[in-house]
């Protein structure tokens, strides 16, 4: 099966440069006039076949390499380091994507992936799509070169000695959610060289219109989506594994997750500014390239050795190729636009900063002022390392401290920019839209501060996060009563003109412009995810040394400690306490937090135990034993509101979803209003009789 894996990742490389070179040939003569022995046309369908078969062919060493973990196969030089007999099944296909390898050949199997569907859907714009295809090949070739000869997945042991047992899987991969999390994240970083294809190919070919746009759209939402989701169950993996109280440390690589997703949250709202008034042209493009090679980027983080953290591979010399890959698509980018940036000249001007296309480039500003950030920080230890010649580490609070502020201005942008209009907003249609979000804010406000949020702590340094607390709370009261009202008066229109409840107004409305309204929904998931960040700003902790019967108290909690024992398996041992948990004199659950040791690995792993409500999480840590009793040492977190950070993702995916949806023709609605009529008339008129 390993010679079988190589042999597949050969032909996957030769067939990508086929794809590559026989689309850039055939492109050529379409664009010069000049014919060779093969017709363009038919050329550009071989490169567009041969693309197909690359994925066919990674497929099958994805397959090799997964086979090989689950039939234990240790003459395989990666299955011995991160594949043991006792592994858990769920967790040999997350032996794929645990080492530097096979993460590798993950990227390259979801890019051929990508570059099937796009393929074989070719036929929306024949054009567009062979240059889309031609630059995604290239992409693909520039993986294949690395999973051939610089990071090969089918390394032999060597020797050829095989031993008997293998090295066994991260414990920290060792957790349901890590089946899951890499590929959705990854599904987001790859999936943004699709829209790069097509931006870069239609800049390329002086694509008229901005029809290149409605195509990319999907793709772009799509891939924001997994992103997204892959961000937030690493956010849930680092709360219930790494035992440390929080979900984000500002962690290099969960930075190099954050910078893409920044920049393309800007694409997605710009990108309307083109499609609406044919503006910000060159902006969209640069933002779309940026995202790309952010996306190389972080994914070279993780395995160049740049960076220390919990996520990274170990240090290779493989940051070297993709330094080269970087600079080779920074050249072709620059190249590209400066010989066509004629092409991009918007067809309009901003014409007043009241209105809806200037809170989008504010939107913009603000989200690259937070890329700018969260880079600069990631970077900084290289940096100062290169000019001084020593690490210097930037840590949490440098991010706190300029992010958040950044956080909340955006928060602000997301609510007035629905309540403006294109071109300029009259200060009678502001006092109008304005009135009730303001006063919500206001009432909030001056409500949450006998609740323990001061605004006046921004005097205190220490204490500004309930600031910040308060700042939010008072915005998300703005935003959220601003996108009920939008729903509001769009539902009481068409209740007027139907006769239609106004819960079924508000399915219809939403129906008749998914995009607006799913927006609205995905703003709306936002704002509660703020709200749950918010609540760091309140974090207890308190730690104790727990015998039989003893307890402590945290917030409106006592934990009390019933039994801790040990029990062991073919996989790790483990050391758990059993915590009965009372509120009010009353029980209210029984919690038993882990610490485990894997025995291949020989490496040690947290199991969190977790008590949440929608007010706050009672997260409770096994720290260890205490060496002098024998005793365990029980860490216990109250974090306020978490739980509305994972009610704001599933109402963001939720909002996404129908954001992506085909919109109800205004025929198709009233001709269904029409009938809903009838059916009810009808259904009247036998209740009479």
């Amino acid at each position: 099966m390993p010679a079988f894996g190589s042999f597949a990742l050969i032909v996957a490389l030769v067939l990508s440069a086929y794809n590559l070179l026989a689309g850039a040939v055939a492109l050529r003569q379409l664009a010069t006039g000049r014919h060779g022995a093969i017709s363009p046309e038919r050329l550009a369908e071989t490169a567009r076949r041969a693309g197909i078969a690359s994925f066919i062919a990674v497929t099958c060493a994805a397959f090799a390499l997964v086979w090989a973990a689950f039939t234990n196969d240790f003459s395989v030089a990666y299955i011995t380091d991160h594949s043991n007999r006792a592994l858990p099944v769920a967790y040999k296909f997350a032996a794929l994507w645990s080492g530097q390898e096979g993460s590798l050949l993950l990227w390259a199997w979801l890019l051929a992936g990508y570059g099937f569907v796009l393929r074989v859907r070719h036929k929306v714009d024949v054009k567009l799509t062979a240059y889309a295809s031609t630059i995604l090949a290239g992409i693909q070739v520039f993986f294949f070169l690395l999973i051939n000869f610089a990071a090969t997945p089918f390394s032999l042991m060597p020797g050829g000695a095989v031993p008997a047992d293998g090295n066994g899987l991260n414990p920290l991969l060792q957790y349901p959610e890590m089946v899951i999390h890499p590929p959705m994240l990854y599904l987001g970083y790859v999936g943004f060289s699709v829209p790069f294809a097509f931006a870069l190919g239609a800049l390329m070919m002086r694509y008229p219109g901005e029809k290149w746009i409605h195509i990319t759209r999907r793709w772009t939402m799509v891939t924001w989506l997994f992103l997204t989701v892959g961000i937030f169950l690493g956010m849930h993996w680092a709360y219930n594994v790494l035992g440390w109280g929080g979900y984000w440390g500002w962690d290099p690589v969960e930075n190099a997750s954050f910078l893409p997703w920044l920049t393309g949250t800007a694409f997605l709202h710009s990108v309307m500014m083109q499609e609406k008034r044919g503006m910000m042209k060159s902006w969209n493009v640069w933002l779309i390239f940026s995202t790309f090679m952010l996306v190389i980027l972080g994914t070279m983080l993780t395995r160049a050795g740049l960076v220390s953290s919990v996520h990274a591979f170990a240090q290779s010399s493989i940051g070297n190729w993709f330094w080269s890959f970087l600079v080779i698509v920074l050249a072709i980018c620059i190249f590209t636009y400066i010989v066509n940036r004629d092409h991009l000249k918007s067809d309009h001007k901003l014409e007043s900063l009241v209105s809806r296309e200037s809170s989008f480039a504010f939107n913009n500003l603000v989200l690259l002022l937070a890329c700018f950030t969260v880079l600069w920080g990631t970077l900084f230890p290289i940096l100062s390392e290169f000019v001084q010649g020593n690490k210097v580490t930037v840590s949490a609070p440098f991010y706190n401290r300029v992010a958040v502020p950044i956080g909340v201005f955006l928060l602000f942008l997301t609510g007035i920019g629905p309540l403006l209009a294109w071109r300029s907003t009259s200060m009678r249609s502001i006092r109008k839209n304005f009135l009730i979000p303001g006063i919500a804010a206001l009432v909030v406000a001056i409500a949450v501060i006998p609740l323990g949020v001061h605004p006046w702590t921004i005097l205190t340094t220490d204490q500004q996060g309930q600031f910040y607390a308060w700042m939010t709370f008072l915005l998300a009261a703005f935003v959220i009563t601003a996108i009920f009202a939008e729903f509001f008066r769009g539902a009481r229109v068409i209740q007027k003109h139907t006769g239609r409840s106004l819960p079924g107004s508000v399915v219809q409305l939403t129906r008749r412009n998914t995009r607006r309204y799913g927006g609205y929904i995905v703003h709306f998931g936002i704002v509660l995810i703020f709200i749950g960040i918010s609540g760091q700003a309140f974090n207890q902790s308190v730690q104790q040394t727990m015998n039989y019967r003893q307890s402590m108290t945290i917030g409106p909690y006592r934990i009390e400690c019933l039994d801790y024992s040990q029990d062991t398996n073919a996989n790790y041992d483990t050391t758990y306490a059993l915590l009965n948990v009372y509120r009010n004199g009353h029980k209210v659950t029984q919690l038993d937090p882990e610490l485990r040791f894997y025995q291949a690995s020989q490496q040690p792993s947290t199991i969190v135990a977790n008590h949440s409500t929608l007010a706050w999480d009672l997260y409770v840590v096994y720290a260890g034993t205490d060496p002098a009793t024998g005793q365990p040492v029980i860490k216990a977190f109250l974090n306020p509101l978490v739980a509305w950070i994972w009610i704001g993702l599933i109402v963001t995916i939720l909002g996404t979803g129908i954001a992506l949806a085909p919109n109800l023709s205004a025929e198709l609605a009233a001709q269904r209003s029409r009938a809903t009529v009838a059916e009810e008339a009808v259904v009247a008129g036998r209740a009479g009789d």
